[in-house]
């Protein structure tokens, strides 16, 4: 199946990267099993059909029904029906909670979650989703526009866990014309068209202007700062074994001297020796980082933290009620 002219088979691309990010993730296991994310878009689809063509007896699909939309139920029913017409064992998965607050955000973590299960239960190594380039151009916008730090500008990754995106090397445009080419309608989720969400909002944005940025050329940038966030973690891993050390009830921590990122990272592992669930980022960790480099007594979350040439990290004491 040729998608472009001057460029590599689809399908061996395809395999090229999911050998890769397998090799990488799954250890000595030479074929991993594979669960697919499939919502019925052309992103999801053309992942589904790359994997079939590829490696149709080490794949699972899985759709998620969050029950957001009247269309949603129609669309699962819609992925099993090109399942079955291809032997490929398909599930949907709804949450058990209806999904609330930050439709976005929950959602996402909704899907994350039943997926990780159905991996499980379906003893799939990985699971695959469909991000692709466009993506990950639109991911790096957004947070630069929102400020972010190394780890946000780092993208999309091409691994996390066991999670794995083998489509970051194709186009949006690529992904519709495979579906094309097998003669398959994907499904359109109107939500993609509600400004209201960021995402939705930067890919509009770039739509309807004139740009200079370039969706393989943000890949590469994406793809070079998650490394140094890489070389970065381990750094800090080894400056932790040197300077984060428990005493007592308490964490002691030498970040004297260290370039700026080292001290946050060591702080943020600091943190969470006490308070593993803590996540803290933006400007929380800005601020406490200037406190403490002006050995002030602060309190974050559950965590009292002096600051000074050396560190201390211990828990905070009740609050008094009155």
């Amino acid at each position: 199946m040729q998608v472009n002219s001057g460029t590599n088979d689809a399908a061996n691309r395809y395999k090229n990267a999911i050998e890769q990010l397998s090799t990488e993730r799954s250890g000595t296991e030479t074929h991993p099993r594979i669960l697919l994310a499939v919502s019925g878009g052309p992103d999801s689809l053309a992942l589904l059909l790359l994997a079939h063509a590829v490696m149709p007896d080490r794949i699972a699909a899985a759709t998620i029904d969050h029950g957001l939309r009247p269309e949603s139920k129609d669309e699962a029913a819609f992925v099993a029906g090109l399942c079955a017409d291809r032997g490929i064992a398909h599930h949907i998965l709804t949450p058990d909670q209806p999904i609330t607050g930050n439709i976005q955000s929950a959602a996402r973590a909704a899907r994350y979650a039943l997926l990780e299960c159905a991996a499980d239960e379906l003893q799939c190594t990985l699971i695959a989703t469909a991000h692709h380039s466009d993506d990950q151009l639109e991911t790096v916008l957004m947070r630069l526009a929102r400020g972010s730090g190394i780890a946000g500008l780092a993208g999309v990754r091409a691994h996390y866990g066991r999670i794995i995106r083998p489509l970051l090397g194709f186009t949006k445009a690529e992904l519709v014309q495979i579906c094309a080419d097998h003669g398959i309608e994907p499904v359109r989720d109107s939500s993609n068209e509600d400004d209201d969400f960021d995402r939705v909002a930067m890919r509009q944005f770039l739509r309807r202007n004139p740009h200079p940025f370039d969706a393989f050329r943000a890949a590469r940038t994406a793809s070079a700062v998650a490394d140094a966030v890489e070389a970065l973690d381990w750094m800090v891993a080894q400056l932790a074994t040197q300077r984060v050390i428990s005493e007592d009830s308490q964490i002691r921590t030498d970040a004297a001297d260290l370039p700026r990122e080292l001290q946050r990272r060591l702080l943020i592992a600091s943190l969470q020796r006490l308070a593993p669930e803590m996540t803290p980022r933006g400007e929380a960790v800005e601020r406490l980082l200037d406190d403490l480099g002006a050995g002030k007594i602060v309190t974050i979350g559950d965590i009292l933290c002096k600051g000074g040439d050396v560190w201390y990290f211990s828990a905070a004491p009740p609050r008094r009620t009155v």
